[in-house]
């Protein structure tokens, strides 16, 4: 899912990207980047625990550093990702960023033991979404919107 929207925003001329492991990425990459999307698989109703290091590790860093940069939020969740993205949401609200979708959520339907340890495949409806997301915070970027 965050290949596909990075993929897609690479594509806008002039717009860089970089896609990034929670577990590799510093405060630093914060302060760097213009925009971001936020892309964590839902683990036991929240964000993972990398995705949640990762938060720890840059909050107070890129605190008042970043007010007013865009974001998006992509979620692979087993059942509603609901929480996973207020979870995000708040950390962004912390960090006076600015939503500009509501968060993409894919449910893959995992509840058994076997469906959830399994890889995943996401439909290649739900990876155009994703592309959606990352051309649509692009193009807003190029424009000046963002």
């Amino acid at each position: 899912m965050a290949e596909a929207a990075c993929l897609a925003a690479a594509s806008e001329p002039g717009i860089q990207t970089r896609l990034l492991q929670a577990a590799d990425t510093t405060a630093a990459d914060v302060l760097a980047a213009d925009a971001y999307i936020f892309a964590s698989p839902e683990n036991l109703g929240a964000i993972t625990g990398l995705m949640k290091d990762f938060f720890d590790r840059s909050y107070y860093a890129a605190l008042e550093r970043i007010n007013g940069r865009p974001y998006a939020t992509l979620i692979c969740a087993g059942s509603d990702g609901q929480n996973a993205a207020r979870q995000i949401a708040r950390i962004a609200t912390g960090w006076r960023l600015r939503a500009i979708a509501e968060p993409l959520i894919v449910c893959t339907q995992s509840q058994t033991p076997e469906a959830i340890q399994a890889a995943k495949v996401i439909a290649e409806g739900d990876l155009a979404r994703c592309r959606e997301v990352g051309a649509t915070l692009a193009a807003g970027l190029a424009m000046g919107v963002f």
